[in-house]
């Protein structure tokens, strides 16, 4: 990860900074060495599954209930839904601690439909979090989402949104992250395009680590991901993202870049779908062993991707189907550490690596008022 910019430099000499040390040690959430067991290595791996995701639940990066809900004139999310894959029953059989709400759009919007759009989806996921209360819970940081869970609650952090939602402002930005934005894929737009960053691209992840907004790099180009993991001074993320050499789909990583997302301690989060990952559940840890091998085990998570579609790999149906997939790595010889740190630690240590960028970088430089008019032309 890049190091912490300065103060912001004048509009002119926007885009560049300056080379500082490593003002913070990397942060750990949970260590192989101190990691002390929760489960009997004797016991049977669907029993053992249960017992580590009691005591690190999955955190899910991706799902699209607010949009799946959109269409329904009626539903119970607390006694259970059965026209979505997502809901309280399932979650808590599945051992889900925290959900990313997806705010992406249909494709075509652009400009102020982009901005509108996303605006209405926040509303739309808040609203449905304050109709069950009793098992969501809207959260924005690190800390939150363990208080959420020690009140048994699910925590639910919105995004990622896809880049356009942002308009070409800065301004903007500033603004969903204040209705609580959490993560901004950058993809599909001029400065974040095949080509890669442009000065503005660069301006808008500065100040997204100045607000904790995370970077989500699935879809984005080669030469986006790389520059990205030069630039931000916070650890980035893939929210969709499987393993090319497994799986030849467009939306996976080769190699390369998975061993670039691992020494940049970035995390890729694998979704479960058939299209991405294959149609079993051995197929899914296949992707999960491979990044593991490559990227490194504090670089692999899960993305259920429920609700937003996609057909998904047998026995993976829907939020309750989690212990399977535990339980098959564990047939694999998965050590119980770096399973919690699949399922609970790594989306942990992103959310406090962001939290403590912003915190940082707010001490060093003023909010941006660099325009893409004044940086591209």
């Amino acid at each position: 990860m890049a190091d912490l910019q300065d103060d912001l430099h004048p509009t002119a000499a926007a885009g560049q900074c300056d080379d500082l040390a490593d003002p913070y040690p990397e942060e750990t959430v949970v260590a192989a060495e101190s990691y002390e067991p929760v489960s009997d290595p004797d016991d049977a791996p669907m029993a053992r599954a249960h017992a580590i995701l009691a005591a690190h639940p999955v955190a899910d990066g991706y799902n699209g209930l607010p949009w799946a809900l959109k269409r329904l004139s009626w539903y119970d999310l607390e006694d259970g839904e059965s026209t979505v894959g997502t809901d309280v029953p399932r979650l808590r059989g599945g051992h889900v601690g925290a959900l990313f709400w997806s705010l992406h759009l249909p494709e075509g919007l652009d400009g102020d439909r982009a901005v509108g759009a996303t605006l209405e989806q926040l509303d739309l996921a808040k609203t449905v979090a304050r109709t069950c209360e009793e098992g969501l819970r809207p959260v924005r940081t690190a800390g939150e989402v363990a208080d959420a869970r020690n009140c048994g609650r699910v925590a639910v952090l919105l995004g990622p949104a896809g880049a356009a939602a942002v308009g070409d402002s800065v301004g903007i930005l500033r603004q969903l992250h204040l209705l609580g934005l959490r993560v901004l894929t950058l993809a599909g737009v001029s400065w974040a395009s095949e080509a890669g960053l442009t000065r503005f691209g660069e301006e808008v992840v500065r100040e997204m680590n100045r607000l904790g907004v995370i970077a989500d790099l699935s879809g984005a180009s080669a030469p986006t991901v790389r520059r990205v993991l030069s630039l931000s001074r916070a650890p980035v993320l893939c929210s969709r993202s499987a393993a090319r050499a497994v799986r030849p789909h467009p939306a996976n990583l080769p190699d390369d870049l998975l061993a670039e997302l691992g020494a940049a301690r970035g995390l890729c989060l694998v979704p479960l779908t058939a299209e991405q990952t294959g149609p079993t559940v051995r197929d899914v840890a296949d992707h999960l062993d491979h990044i593991h091998a490559v990227a490194g085990a504090h670089s692999v998570g899960l993305s259920g991707t429920y609700d937003c579609g996609a057909a998904h790999p047998q026995e993976l149906g829907d939020t309750s189907c989690y212990p399977r997939l535990i339980a098959e790595l564990l047939r694999r010889g998965w050590e119980e550490a770096d399973v919690a740190l699949l399922t609970w630690g790594n989306v942990q240590r992103i959310l406090r690596g962001a939290d403590f960028t912003a915190r940082a970088a707010q001490q060093r430089r003023e909010p941006s008022t660099a325009t893409i008019a004044e940086l591209d032309g």
